[in-house]
């Protein structure tokens, strides 16, 4: 005989995610960006017991249904746990393979005193739509045109704000972004449907910003800029940088283009880029091997080792250095790892019909198609403030409003891009967030300083909002009852 659950209150509903936060406070507090390494991986896991123990002692939850859950939802991301560490092996080999490096090398070129901010964003941009992470983004070519800037007499806000709105602008639109792929699959959104859709917000926000960075610099009196030669010379000695190469992201946009399957696309892409290091970076590939092998093995075992793991080449600047290092497939788990635990997370709250209680409260403000997005957004600000990591709170505010948008007959790229709107590009302009803790001590910038800068990241989530406003481009898959 099945017994009939009872439905958890909104107040019993939201005490994991209160317990959460707390956990997640001192996590962070004491390991800071340390704390994606494990930390916050437990704290999902200590309230994924929470979750159970409530919803089996007080509501009737039988263990099985929960584990049946927390099952559905890890099947549910699983191509994308596959796309991450593939793209964990391409980012290696775009590095490695020299086309990073060569966009880079030209890209940096283009830089003048006048244009130097719009510069910094669109160079940042670049990188990142190529890397698929601001983080890296910002920890390597950011550096370097922090120093760039402030060689120019640039303040240090402004410039930490043209690095981070460039970077989270390629972060964000980026097949190969964690966060962009884990907002696509929680919400069950095609990934380059996904990304398209977001062109609606995100193209209008970047072009403001763009002329607000272009209108800065023509009103500011610089200096020289010999460090670019500094920097473009040492990426000149480590790689052999050729146009050649650039042949991998044209491929690439192709694949794209036709809507080629991301899976497909990106191993591709990866194999393109292998090649490129078997045929323009045979010395790279050798001093990835280290001694003991030479020849045809040398090669083998320094492609291996780049696609696998970690890989670290000395260059001529400890910037240049950080630049052009490498994570591999392993460098990935720990987003895999955290992703893993947020999924039983989001079961255990789903089965105990915790999900569904919160859900409830938010559907008094989703009547309308403004007001459902505008929910959505400052739901998703709110998680971001209260769990202070950007990937919980896309999984939250995924999971909470996706079964809102079927019922008001929304397609769920709407979700998707709401949800990347209102978290992905807002959680380095939070002191205690994961990103605004990282970004802050990368760029020796206080958060609270470059926060008025960041212009891409502050009109992102009130773009979604007035676009929603107006309706453009938003269509209803199915009548609502």
């Amino acid at each position: 005989m099945t017994q009939k659950m009872k439905i958890p209150s909104p107040l019993v509903s939201l005490l994991p995610v209160a317990v959460l936060v707390v956990l997640l406070f001192f996590t962070i507090r004491l390991l800071g960006a340390d704390a994606l390494g494990g930390g916050s991986q437990i704290c999902l896991l200590l309230t994924t017991a929470l979750c159970a123990a409530l919803g089996m002692s007080r509501y009737g939850v039988s263990w099985k249904d929960i584990e049946h859950a927390i099952i559905n939802n890890i099947a549910g991301v699983s191509s994308a746990l596959i796309i991450l560490l593939i793209i964990g092996a391409l980012s290696a080999a775009w590095m490695l393979g020299g086309v990073v490096p060569t966009l880079i090398y030209y890209g940096v070129q283009i830089i003048h005193p006048k244009f130097f901010l719009v510069s910094c964003c669109v160079i940042c941009a670049v990188v990142s739509v190529m890397t698929g992470s601001s983080w890296t983004t910002i920890a390597t070519i950011g550096i370097a045109l922090m120093g760039i800037g402030k060689a120019q007499g640039f303040e240090e806000g402004w410039i930490a704000g043209a690095i981070i709105s460039g970077a989270y602008f390629g972060d964000k639109v980026s097949p190969l972004s964690d966060t962009t792929i884990l907002a696509s699959s929680v919400t069950d959104t095609p990934l380059f449907t996904h990304i398209r859709y977001m062109m609606y917000t995100t193209v209008p926000s970047v072009v403001i910003s763009l002329v607000i960075f272009t209108i800065a610099g023509f009103s500011h009196e610089a200096s020289d800029s010999s460090q670019i030669a500094v920097f473009t010379t040492g990426l000149a000695e480590r790689f052999h940088i050729t146009f050649w190469v650039l042949l991998v992201p044209v491929v690439t946009g192709i694949l794209i283009a036709r809507k080629v399957s991301s899976i497909i696309t990106l191993f591709i892409s990866t194999a393109l880029a292998v090649v490129c290091m078997l045929v323009f970076q045979t010395d790279v590939l050798r001093e990835v091997a280290g001694d003991g092998v030479s020849g045809g093995e040398a090669l083998y075992k320094g492609v291996l080792l780049a696609l696998s793991g970690s890989t670290s080449l000395q260059a001529s600047t400890p910037a240049l250095t950080e630049l052009i290092a490498t994570r591999g497939m392993g460098g990935m788990m720990d987003t895999v790892w955290l992703i893993l635990c947020a999924m039983c997370l989001g079961g255990a709250m789903t089965a105990c019909g915790m999900l569904g209680s919160i859900t409830r409260m938010f559907v008094r403000f989703t009547h309308k198609l403004a007001s459902t997005v505008a929910a959505t957004v400052a739901s998703g600000l709110f998680l971001n403030l209260a769990t202070a990591d950007q990937y919980i709170s896309i999984i939250l505010t995924g999971n909470m409003f996706k079964d809102i948008y079927k019922k008001n007959g929304y397609e769920s790229r709407l979700l998707s891009r709401t949800t990347e709107d209102a978290v992905t590009v807002t959680s380095p302009l939070i002191p205690w967030n994961t990103c605004g803790m990282t970004q802050a001590t990368i760029l020796n910038v206080p958060t609270l300083v470059y926060l008025p800068y960041s212009f891409f990241n502050l009109l992102s989530p009130l773009m979604s909002i007035f676009v929603a406003c107006i309706g453009f481009k938003i269509v209803r898959s199915v009548k609502k009852d």
